[in-house]
């Protein structure tokens, strides 16, 4: 009977590892993307992502 219950905490543990790394990921991807093209020096960038930055009221002049 214990070996059932810690493999079903296993389990548990490891749902939620495999829920939450992937959300951790893509905001920290979003993070990047929204301040790396928002304070980019490069005009290639700035202008490639300007109408999405002012759509979601992100200031970049």
């Amino acid at each position: 009977m214990q070996k059932v219950q810690t493999t079903t905490e296993f389990q548990a543990a490891t749902t939620k590892t495999a829920t939450k790394l992937p959300a951790v990921l893509a905001l920290m991807f979003g993070i990047f993307v929204v301040m790396g093209a928002g304070f980019a020096h490069s005009s290639t960038i700035h202008n490639a992502a300007h109408d999405a930055r002012h759509a979601f009221a992100f200031p970049c002049h």
